[in-house]
């Protein structure tokens, strides 16, 4: 096979309707093409709506048992936030069909006020991706994406979903595609009284824990042209968290959030290159209520305007260079009593990238990026990636990068405390797996380093109240690892895994290991189905995670051990009924101090499909 040919190949699942190719590629659009790009040299863990099922509660309750990904949740279904290797949440980025969502104010983004169903899969990425992606992508990045499917006619799924706490979870998916024209629409529902009890936590009650949020997507494609494909996504999402108290005196407080996200593309693609221009528009809307029962007493309003293109060019079979230009307004205001002004920045950046495809069996890819960041002095960033399939049994994948995140709004302009002074943060890092096949099982081992300077964190003042500062560094290694097994025998099919991450992450002033950042995490799944039953099996083990800057053993949350199990069978092949256990040996567990996650509960689904 000549080098053109294997380009096809690698390319293909890019989404790039390439000459000659356009019947066997062109049948699904890919929003985020870049995505496909990454994979090429990176480890990305694939979520699909089947692997959400299981886990259906919110998104925290999935990360948390199917990827590495360390998820702190201020009670089920409250403010939640995720660490990869070590980092802080800041240091995580959500991208939305290859668009930022972080927030503008905080910097991150709360995990359960995303939601979990709406998305066709969701790409899990350790390592740094400034180049790609943006301020903020520095111990990984959490990708929501969408796809649309052509010559597929009409097709409808219903998932229903009722469990322990009064809880219950509605999702709907309808689409029509014919050769031109693709169209989907969804719609999500969720709601739990969420009043569980641990009773051998000091008789603690989840009071105040009540939450709900809709979502509602619709997004659409049509082929202008042979060559030329306008596309345009869009999500809404209305959530309410009541905020648990720890005792019936306190008074009870709430938290309502409002989303809008929006994405226009036009694609043009042809034999030797490809170009992408998104237009996008997100909007997040807050409110807070120090007393449920009473009006709202703060919240705020940030608004981004982007425009973005992505163009990818073959000088050769060999070679191939990708320009990506981009360009944001972002806006805020707090309102009430929150403690920021209307405030405006432009961002601004472009990276280039140069793939060189050396072999079928060897590629490199390098990357440089410079952000003009508003009243912001920014670092150029770098990547240099390289994968080599040496044997059929072994291949590896070495990947360098600098990264960075600016400071939020709320870093900035909160009064009292803002900090105009503040330096991006950044690190240098570098990781090199190493994948192994043996008979039916793949076998991932993943060692890595980091170091992050000019960290951005939150102090009390001389004046009692607290600011901003960069302050000291971090050094993070670790390892990440994981074993996949999948064999089809007859009417028989067994897939399984099981992960293992390593993180130390080292404050080098105080030489501690960082707050919510456990040594150890274990993970695991086990899917088993024959003919039309179907059983899988989860758990997940968590190490000892300090609660404080300076190892204080008696507040750390203890090491524990939490199992899951479903049973489902489908009958006359559209109708698929569950039954779910949840935390089945009854363990007391925390993810965040003072605020532990619900013993045994159950559930039951239906999920129809015509």
């Amino acid at each position: 096979m000549d080098i053109k040919r294997s380009l096809v190949l690698l390319l293909s699942s890019y989404g790039c309707f390439l000459s000659g190719q356009e019947k066997g590629i062109d049948t699904v659009y890919i929003f985020d093409s870049q995505m496909n790009r990454v994979k090429l040299f990176h480890k990305v863990n694939t979520l699909t709506l089947e692997d959400a099922e299981k886990n259906s509660t919110n998104l925290s309750e999935l990360l948390r048992f199917q990827t590495p990904v360390y998820i702190k949740e201020n009670g089920r279904g409250a403010v939640s936030s995720p660490s990869f290797r070590g980092t802080t949440a800041q240091q995580t980025a959500f991208v939305w069909n290859g668009i930022s969502i972080n927030s503008n104010f905080l910097g991150q983004g709360d995990v359960n006020n995303i939601p979990l169903f709406g998305y066709d899969q969701l790409d899990i990425k350790a390592g740094g991706g400034s180049v790609i992606y943006g301020s903020g992508a520095i111990g990984g990045s959490i990708h929501l994406n969408n796809n649309l499917d052509f010559n597929k006619g009409f097709h409808t799924s219903l998932f229903s979903e009722a469990a322990s706490f009064g809880t219950f979870t509605h999702f709907i998916k309808g689409s029509y595609s014919n050769d031109k024209l693709s169209i989907k629409v969804t719609g999500n529902h969720s709601i739990s009284e969420n009043d569980y009890e641990v009773k051998e936590a000091r008789n603690y009650i989840n009071q105040n824990g009540k939450y709900f949020n809709t979502t509602f997507n619709i997004a659409g494609a049509y082929k202008v042209a042979p060559h030329h494909q306008i596309s345009w996504i869009s999500e809404f999402f209305n959530g309410n968290q009541n905020y648990p108290v720890l005792f019936e005196s306190e008074t009870k407080t709430k938290y309502e959030t409002q989303n809008i996200r929006s994405l226009l593309s036009w694609d043009w693609n042809q034999s030797k290159f490809s170009n992408s221009f998104k237009a996008a528009y997100t909007e997040e809307n807050f409110q807070y209520f120090a007393n449920v029962n009473g009006p709202a007493t703060s919240g705020g309003i940030g608004k981004n305007y982007i425009v973005k293109n992505d163009f990818n060019y073959f000088l050769s079979p060999k070679w191939n260079v990708n320009v990506i230009g981009e360009f944001q307004v972002n806006k805020a205001e707090g309102t009430g009593t929150s403690q920021i002004s209307k405030v405006s920045r432009n961002v601004g950046s472009v990276a280039g990238l140069l793939r060189y495809f050396a072999a079928s069996d060897l590629r490199f890819e390098a990357g440089v990026k410079k952000d003009f960041v508003e009243g912001i002095s920014s670092p150029v960033l770098f990547s240099f990636s390289g994968k080599w399939n040496a044997a059929t049994w072994y291949s590896t994948e070495l990947n360098i990068s600098r990264n960075f995140r600016f400071p939020s709004f709320n870093d900035l302009y909160w009064q009292p405390g803002g900090n105009k002074d503040l330096k991006p943060e950044t690190s240098y890092q570098a990781d090199l797996s190493n994948h192994f096949i043996v008979s039916d099982f793949k076998i991932t081992v993943t060692p890595y380093y980091m170091k992050i300077r000019d960290l951005i964190s939150w102090q009390q003042t001389q004046f009692g109240y607290y600011a901003p500062f960069n302050t000291h560094k971090v050094e993070s290694y670790g390892l990440e690892s994981q074993v996949e097994y999948a064999r089809k025998f007859g009417k028989q099919s067994l897939k399984s895994s099981i992960g293992y991450t390593y993180s130390k992450s080292i404050n080098l002033e105080n030489k501690k290991q960082l707050m919510y950042v456990p040594l150890h995490k274990i993970f695991g799944n086990v899917d088993y189905q024959y003919d039309f039953m179907r059983i899988y099996v989860q758990g997940m083990f968590n190490g000892l995670t300090y609660t404080d800057t300076e190892e204080k053993r008696s507040d750390a949350l203890d090491p524990y051990f939490v199992m899951n199990a479903g049973i489902s069978g489908t009958f006359l092949k559209k109708y698929t009924v569950g039954f779910k256990v949840n935390n089945i040996f009854n363990e007391i567990y925390y993810t965040m101090a003072s605020y532990p996650l619900p013993k045994r509960n159950y559930s039951v689904n239906l999920n129809i499909n015509f």
